[in-house]
């Protein structure tokens, strides 16, 4: 057989391939971010509070994050003037900074699977932000999609309600302020995006973020808060590794191989994870209310991620 016969089936065997690998790698990227929320509860159970933390989180991401912005840098040369400079401040306050420190917040009055719930109302927000703010159309299918969205929220904080939580008002309104602080990045990163790179903007919003989380925490903390059970160490350690820095490269990784529409796609095992985990690690109980508000939030999303991809 011919160099040219073979050559299609080469390739066609090898995207084959590629496609599995981003898809597996998205999967993993989702998975290792839901794993946050259930690490964040077990160390709460040591008394300690969300600013050490996510103190403790950025502690170890920061190394990660500064050479990911070296090497991004090597591949973009294009050069950040001042305006830019203040912009990824800016996208680094709200993206990662504002929006970690409230999701955290929260995490202390609610359920893990109300806050990946909440969380993941972030493209109904995006939504949102993009008609108030530039007067873009919505259609009635993404309306429909939005009412889904929330009444699926509403029942999973019924069921957190239901639960005896006195605070589950102030958790989910901390939540909901961290994916709408979220949406914000995400609105405001489009030009710079384009300008600088996905990847060499989200190594410097992050960066940045990781330092307001050290200052405020040298800020409001003395020295001696860092002296914690060695559980609570060994958990931010694996926060700020598997389920920060190392989901952000998966999922990088991922969009490159299958494009964004589709890894958002995969991303909804995210929410069905989570349930998994909380059950299984954390003892967080199910009912059918929560059961029923999963599937309206995932079915809302799904039809906004899959209506607008990119």
């Amino acid at each position: 057989m011919s160099d040219a016969a073979t050559a299609p089936a080469f390739d066609e065997s090898a995207g084959r391939r590629n496609h599995a690998v981003g898809i597996g790698l998205a999967a993993f990227g989702a998975i290792a971010f839901s794993g946050k929320a259930i690490i964040i509860k077990l160390a709460y159970r040591y008394g300690v509070d969300a600013v050490i933390l996510l103190a403790l989180r950025m502690l170890v991401a920061l190394p990660f994050f500064l050479l990911m912005a070296a090497w991004a840098r090597r591949r973009n040369r294009v050069r950040l003037v001042r305006a830019d400079a203040l912009r990824i401040v800016a996208l680094g306050f709200f993206g990662y900074y504002l929006a970690s420190f409230l999701d955290f917040a929260g995490l202390a009055y609610i359920t893990a699977t109300l806050e990946r719930l909440i969380l993941y109302l972030t493209p109904t927000l995006v939504l949102a932000i993009g008609f108030v703010a530039y007067r873009r159309a919505v259609s009635r299918r993404q309306v429909l999609a939005l009412v889904v969205s929330y009444a699926g929220v509403l029942l999973a904080f019924a069921h957190d309600r239901a639960l005896g939580g006195s605070n589950v008002a102030l958790g989910g309104a901390l939540v909901l302020g961290s994916a709408l602080s979220y949406a914000t990045y995400l609105v405001g990163s489009g030009q710079l995006v384009a300008r600088v790179g996905a990847v060499r903007l989200t190594a410097y919003a992050s960066s940045v973020a990781c330092a307001l989380c050290l200052v405020q925490f040298a800020l409001l903390r003395p020295w001696s808060a860092l002296q914690l059970p060695a559980p609570v160490w060994w958990l931010s350690l694996l926060n700020g590794s598997l389920c920060t820095v190392v989901p952000v490269l998966a999922v990088m990784l991922a969009i490159d191989r299958i494009g964004s529409g589709l890894a958002a796609q995969v991303g909804m095992l995210g929410p069905v994870s989570t349930i998994v985990l909380s059950l299984l690690v954390l003892g967080e109980p199910m009912g059918p209310w929560q059961m029923a508000g999963t599937v309206l939030v995932m079915g809302g999303v799904f039809v906004l991620v899959r209506k607008s991809p990119a």
